[in-house]
């Protein structure tokens, strides 16, 4: 999501068109474990969804092709520019099943119920993802699915230890961390799940994995770090020369090559629960 519901946090990649890019080439790679995802969760043709925090619109779109025509997926996001940037990206592929609203949803009211709602990277960024669910969770209809896929960041590791890739992981995390964002939540989620009333969920667990030259973790990394080095700087945690921002992907891959190692990313992980008929 982009924009944290806490004044004592902050989303720490910003809004800009860069960033609003990154997620979009992000989302790419890890869209294949998203689709698996919500199709094992039971998302398919003619459902309602609401995608929470839907940033640059890859997971609205994703739904989208899942629901089909007869279906409807609604994105909301607090922030404009991320809700400009999706509905221009819709308008360009001429899809007429998804719409986009600047809100949070958590707070707003919807005119009828959704069969789904869904996040991909979002209850990492609110104060309390247990409230945010109960609130998520009167917008979906008695047995409507919640899908949330977040993060555990502890996942992401080299071997044999690769100096550049582990550095890179050290600085995400601090920086994140440092910003208020939970980097472990995607292990979390079933004890949020049953915290917030739900029957406990259903998970999986993915990660990309790989070595040699062409391994998108390089670019996915460096971008990442990249689009964080404002907030490093300003939390003092790394500054342009120490990430060496022109050479840091080379160096990462040089690494991994020359070491005949592979490099690990954060895992995804997904929870699926149905809303009780008595809630």
């Amino acid at each position: 999501m982009q924009t944290p519901a806490s004044p004592q946090s902050f989303y720490a990649l910003g809004h800009s068109e860069q960033e609003l890019q990154r997620l979009s080439r992000q989302g790419k790679a890890f869209e294949a474990f998203t689709h698996q995802l919500f199709k094992e969760a039971g998302i398919n043709q003619g459902m309602r969804v609401l995608d929470v925090g839907c940033g640059s619109g890859d997971v609205t779109f994703l739904v989208a092709n899942l629901v089909g025509h007869n279906g409807e997926v609604v994105g909301a996001d607090r922030e404009r520019k991320a809700v400009e940037w999706a509905g221009a990206r819709a308008h360009s592929q001429g899809l007429t099943n998804v719409k986009f609203v600047e809100c949070d949803p958590a707070e707003m009211e919807f005119d009828r119920p959704f069969d789904a709602i869904v996040g991909r990277l979002v209850l990492m960024y609110y104060p309390d993802p247990v409230d945010a669910i109960r609130k998520l969770m009167r917008h979906v209809r008695p047995d409507g699915l919640i899908v949330f896929q977040e993060i555990d960041l502890a996942n992401a590791r080299s071997l044999p230890l690769a100096p550049a890739y582990e550095r890179s992981i050290a600085w995400i995390k601090q920086t994140l961390s440092a910003s208020g964002a939970r980097i472990e939540l995607g292990l979390e989620l079933y004890p949020v799940f049953l915290a917030a009333g739900l029957p406990g969920p259903s998970m999986r667990m993915d990660a990309l994995i790989g070595g040699g030259p062409q391994c998108p973790a390089y670019e996915i990394v460096s971008e990442l770090v990249l689009n964080l080095l404002p907030a490093m700087e300003k939390l003092k945690i790394a500054s342009a020369a120490e990430v060496g921002t022109s050479t840091l992907k080379q160096r990462m891959r040089d690494e991994v090559v020359a070491l005949k190692g592979v490099v690990l990313s954060a895992g995804f992980i997904g929870a699926w629960s149905r809303k009780r008929y008595s809630d």
